[in-house]
């Protein structure tokens, strides 16, 4: 027989009886309720957790597949630049299709390329500077930035000849290495997401082209 417990009633001149276990099955099954609810909602927030982790990676990478791209574009500025002896008209924000150039900007980036000045106080290193290029990718404002960084003569060169410098010959007469540095900035204005690439450039410079 199961064990049972009696109380008495004086009220009702009687005594009640209950089944000790019938609490106990109750309480099991509020147990078991409590723990799945628990481990329902551990699924549900690393389900959600994972899930914001992928789609910030995802934003980044995009951002910075935005960034790059820039970087392409101010290798082929750069180039165009030299081969035609000053901004090509073909690559500015008022051309059409408009180019990544801002008009505005195309005198100061027509010196630092050919060498006449370097400024490098411009965007992104100075504050509230014009950037010397701006493209839109996607949901992204990419602003970009060259720097003329140095010339040096190839071994063999005119100038390193006329400097005295004792090197392996060179049949190309004149011929120079140009570094740049190109730095991006791609934002997305609705989620903030960010990134920045940068990279240097050697230009060689054969008397007729600039080869990477």
């Amino acid at each position: 027989m199961k064990n049972r417990g009696c109380l008495f009633r004086p009220r009702a001149g009687h005594s009640v009886c209950l089944d000790g276990e019938s609490g106990f099955a109750l309480l099991t099954a509020l147990m078991l309720l409590l723990i799945l609810t628990v481990l329902g909602m551990a699924a549900v927030t690393v389900t959600s957790f994972e899930n914001n982790m992928a789609g910030v990676a995802n934003m980044t990478e995009s951002a910075t597949s935005a960034a790059e791209s820039c970087l392409g574009a101010g290798v082929n500025v750069i180039k165009q630049t030299i081969d035609n002896g000053s901004v090509p008209t073909t690559v500015l924000s008022s051309a059409t299709p408009p180019g990544p150039v801002p008009a505005s900007n195309v005198t100061v980036l027509n010196q630092e390329i050919i060498g006449a000045s370097d400024n490098n106080t411009d965007f992104p290193d100075g504050t509230g500077a014009v950037p010397n290029l701006v493209q839109t990718v996607g949901p992204y404002t990419v602003n970009g930035d060259i720097d003329r960084l140095y010339l040096k003569g190839k071994p063999g060169s005119s100038a390193l000849q006329n400097a005295a410098y004792d090197g392996t010959g060179n049949s190309i007469v004149g011929s120079a290495e140009v570094y740049y540095r190109l730095t991006c900035v791609s934002r997305h204005a609705a989620t903030g997401t960010t990134a920045r690439v940068s990279a240097v450039f050697a230009c060689t410079i054969t008397g007729e082209t600039c080869q990477r």
